[in-house]
């Protein structure tokens, strides 16, 4: 089974590098890429937690192993959801904007009766 993670890993970052590679890239191919990486977080997330939630697994590791996870851990978390707060605000202004627009073009009659 570990063998075989390892293996699919190693071709999810093969394939993130691929991405990363391609020059002329249009606004759907940056969105696949976005939906792909995303897709291969969610699936380490997913291992992480069968692993921590396996009591078995992790008296495994030394005290030391845990120390530099969780550091590492906290780390890559921090900097995830600072992006994501950064990404999430910008989203939300975005969306105010677009419903301000939408909202003024419906009062002057252009047709717009849905959100």
């Amino acid at each position: 089974m570990s063998s075989r993670r390892v293996q699919s890993s190693k071709r999810i970052l093969d394939r993130i590098r691929e991405l990363g590679a391609i020059e002329e890239k249009d606004r759907l191919d940056d969105v696949r890429s976005i939906r792909f990486m995303l897709d291969a977080l969610q699936r380490s997330l997913t291992g992480w937690m069968e692993w921590v939630n396996n009591a078995s697994i992790m008296t495994k590791f030394t005290k030391e192993e845990l120390e530099d996870m969780d550091e590492q851990l906290s780390r890559l978390s921090r900097s995830f959801i600072e992006y994501d707060l950064e990404v999430t605000e910008k989203g939300a202004e975005k969306d105010l904007a677009a419903r301000k627009g939408a909202e003024g073009k419906r009062r002057q009659g252009t047709g717009f009766f849905y959100f």
